[in-house]
């Protein structure tokens, strides 16, 4: 008898595609040869219509629900929501999510082996963006015999994939999930990027991205930028909740350098632990990605012509104390949705723990989700 719940998928197993056909980047070069790594849940109907595809934030990956081995203590990142009974039934939907291009969980990246020079990639890797991303998603999509997806889902940077999907193939998917995300990042949120950049590119282990070669890794700069980033993912509620202004000891110690506030301890550790798993080049890669994106450049900044061509349903998501990402910006999106004569349900949800919401199993967002993929029409 399984030990895993009854609405896990339970145990996956990853899987490995290779494509051979040369990739040409938004940035001028291309990849002659990749690697994507993803996982997939539920079963593909004879229609091939009932496919969503999962699309990760910064520091996600193809592990979103279920489990890769019995002894496994947590289940993939977004298990509160995928599974049987879930919010994305997998006794509806066959998912698919995968690690993107440049990541550093198994597709091809600046940790992977560059074939033409039997090295590691590093600083050489060519700089990947959202359409690019989105291009080597349909491929895979190709070699699964998806034409169409039921729903293109993402939160934060997944939530622009999604929207690229629907603007760049708007054949090839019915709906449209956005969450936490917005069209374009805006001024304060490129800053908190480069200030993260500039922690791993100042840190004497970067080697200007050759660390490999070296034998070492950023772990300072990295575990520094992940700080900077935890702390934008979380709402001053959510902080002054779980932390306050709590002590470690009973006592002051009258010391710059120790670590007596619970949350420095928290940080600390979380940068620490981010650091040991994460890529930094692969850092860089996805904060850049998050700063070029702006589909209405190509249209003088006008999201609404932008959005003309796009034929999906849009259920878009935001949360009350995002401030990464708010609500103003995913109402911004749904205007322009509007203004494009597009059908459109917005939401934005009451919650205090900041832009880490999209990833939690707060009851009106996961039951609103459950709502609008229950709507989803598929095939027998």
């Amino acid at each position: 008898m399984s030990r895993f719940p009854a609405d896990s998928v339970g145990l996956v197993t990853p899987q490995r595609q290779t494509f051979s056909e040369p990739l040409q980047l938004a940035c001028g070069r291309s990849l002659a040869q990749y690697e994507l790594v993803y996982e997939t849940y539920g079963q593909l109907n004879a229609s091939r219509s009932n496919a969503v595809l999962i699309c990760h934030a910064l520091s996600g990956h193809h592990h979103a629900a279920g489990y890769h081995s019995e002894d496994d203590r947590k289940p993939g990142w977004w298990d509160a929501c995928i599974g049987p009974g879930k919010a994305i039934d997998t006794n509806r939907f066959f998912v698919v999510a995968l690690n993107n291009l440049g990541g550093c969980h198994g597709s091809t990246g600046p940790s992977s082996i560059n074939p033409e020079t039997g090295k590691v990639w590093g600083a050489n890797f060519p700089m990947i963006v959202v359409e690019d991303w989105v291009n080597s998603q349909a491929r895979l999509a190709d070699h699964l015999g998806i034409d169409c997806w039921a729903a293109v889902v993402g939160g934060s940077l997944g939530g622009m994939q999604a929207l690229q999907w629907a603007i760049a193939y708007p054949d090839r998917l019915r709906h449209c999930v956005a969450i936490a995300t917005a069209s374009k990042l805006s001024a304060q949120n490129i800053a908190f990027n480069e200030v993260a950049r500039q922690a791993i590119l100042s840190d004497p282990d970067f080697r200007d991205g050759d660390y490999a070669a070296f034998g070492v890794v950023p772990k300072h700069g990295l575990g520094l930028a992940r700080m900077v980033g935890h702390i934008t993912y979380l709402s001053d509620d959510a902080m002054g909740q779980k932390f306050g202004r709590d002590l470690r000891s009973d006592e002051l110690k009258y010391d710059i350098k120790s670590v007596e506030f619970q949350v420095e301890s928290y940080l600390r550790y979380q940068g620490q632990a981010f650091s040991k798993s994460f890529d930094a080049n692969t850092y860089l890669l996805m904060t850049k990605a998050l700063d070029y994106y702006d589909p209405a450049r190509a249209h003088g900044g006008d999201l609404g012509k932008t959005l003309e061509p796009v034929k999906a349903r849009f259920l878009v998501i935001s949360f009350s104390t995002d401030w990464r990402f708010p609500p103003a910006r995913s109402r911004e999106l749904a205007n322009a949705l509007i203004t494009a004569r597009k059908d459109v349900s917005y939401l934005e949800v009451e919650a205090e723990q900041g832009h880490d919401a999209f990833l939690l199993p707060i009851p009106r967002y996961i039951q609103a989700l459950g709502s609008y993929m229950n709507r989803i029409e598929v095939d027998a």
